[in-house]
């Protein structure tokens, strides 16, 4: 049977500010990325954002839209499942740093001189067109070809 990974990334905005939080990523894919992380046994997708935020950040987060996902099909059948979610609505303190990485608010366009996580260009389109649902990768001979609808 082919393996089915699923996860999540949230994209946090403050409504003042108009800031963003990431997170500087040390382990898995790092690079600067918006936080999220895997689904657990049992666990809704929507649950273990909620869940993931609040581990990864220290945040409390309610009120999430979901902005479609991205599907990645490997080659030899595993499939690699990742939801976003936006919201505006956070509460609580921010714990700065875990160690999957340091935790911090920046404006949106300070990205672009960051060096950021693996992918996560194709993750920001998702969220910045909200006419897209999906993103689907296939690997065809070493390349990812990568199809939005």
């Amino acid at each position: 049977m082919d393996e089915v990974t699923l996860t999540n990334m949230v994209r946090i905005q403050d409504k003042q500010s108009g800031k963003i939080l990431v997170q500087e990523r040390r382990l898995r894919y790092p690079g600067i990325a918006f936080p999220g992380g895997h689904v657990e046994k049992g666990e809704s997708i929507y649950d273990s954002a909620v869940r993931e935020i609040k581990e990864e950040t220290g945040y409390d987060i309610k009120n999430l839209k979901p902005c479609g996902f991205i599907y990645w099909d490997n080659e030899n059948g595993d499939k690699y499942f990742t939801f976003f979610y936006q919201t505006t609505d956070y509460s609580g303190e921010c714990i700065g740093e875990t160690e999957e990485g340091k935790v911090f608010w920046i404006e949106e366009r300070e990205l672009e001189n960051l060096p950021l996580a693996p992918n996560m260009e194709k993750y920001r389109r998702m969220f910045a067109k909200p006419e897209l649902s999906e993103c689907y990768c296939r690997n065809h001979d070493g390349d990812w070809e990568t199809f939005y609808r």
